[in-house]
């Protein structure tokens, strides 16, 4: 079970089964006598009593379970043509009124049966209205804040695109070149708006050409970041993805095609972006 989905009316109805649970292993009986008599009198819980303690505190805490099963499932089931939750809230009503009697006929009810007819009042009242009282409609673990995306190569709490930029790869850093001067493999960096070059191929191998579109007339390069991960398609047109762009990092956008964006990865490689709604300029 998805915690996410219960509602506030589920907490409520767990935390009053639990706590008809531990009322059933109370004594049921009170004394009004000298404690030394008292102490000789046996007081039996409800699971001794057996017509109470199955007939009343486990209808209860069986109620409480199908209601928030019930809740938690994308279509409602039903038995003998009668949905589970409201099957489980009937259950509810059930042992309230129940324990009520017991509590009613009983010459001095104890502690048992005080804290299990207040729990099974409190789990009855909220497995009915439970679904009609918007407090109790409310989700009962909010849903997570999202993350303000970082710079890209910056760690959380160094100025971001509003302040001082900072971090490799965001525009306006100083910072060395890509793939650093211990790596030759690398090219030297490159300045913010202009194309990062591709790591250089080997001698033995034979580069292949492609094709690449022109950029957008007047078009400049800048950094962005995606609202959620996104796909990166190879800029041949075919549909198999070669990157994934992630939230909290930033990317440089080095060409517009239409509605997409040509966009290159810390590592070097580039694709086309094609959703590039919701993205976030540095």
């Amino acid at each position: 079970m998805n915690i996410r989905s219960l509602t506030r009316g589920d907490g409520v109805l767990i935390g009053a089964a639990v706590v008809l649970f531990i009322a059933s292993f109370l004594g049921i009986s009170g004394c009004d006598g000298p404690e030394a008599i008292c102490d000789q009198i046996e007081n039996p819980n409800s699971w001794e009593a057996s017509p109470l303690g199955w007939g009343s505190f486990f209808l209860g805490i069986a109620g409480a379970a199908l209601v928030v099963f019930s809740r938690s499932l994308p279509e409602q089931r039903k038995v003998a043509g009668l949905e589970l939750g409201q099957v489980g809230a009937t259950f509810t009503i059930a042992s309230a009124w129940t324990l009520l009697m017991w509590v009613f006929e009983s010459n001095n009810a104890g502690a048992g049966l005080i804290l299990g007819v207040i729990a099974a009042l409190v789990l009855a009242g909220a497995a009915v209205a439970g679904p009609m009282v918007p407090a109790l409609k409310a989700p009962l673990v909010g849903a997570p804040k999202p993350q303000t995306p970082q710079p890209y190569g910056m760690q959380p709490g160094q100025p971001g695109p509003q302040g001082v930029p900072g971090g490799y790869g965001y525009p306006g850093a100083q910072h060395p070149q890509y793939g650093g001067p211990q790596d030759p493999s690398q090219g030297a960096g490159q300045p913010f708006g202009a194309q990062a070059a591709a790591p250089q191929p080997q001698a033995a191998q034979q580069p292949e050409p492609q094709a690449q579109a022109q950029p957008a007339a007047g078009f400049e390069p800048f950094w962005f970041a995606v609202p959620v991960a996104r796909p990166l398609y190879a800029e041949d047109g075919s549909q198999a993805p070669i990157a994934e762009l992630a939230p909290g990092t930033w990317y440089l956008a080095v060409e517009q095609r239409g509605a997409t964006l040509v966009a290159q990865t810390q590592d070097g490689r580039r694709g086309v972006l094609q959703d590039t709604t919701g993205i976030q300029r540095g």
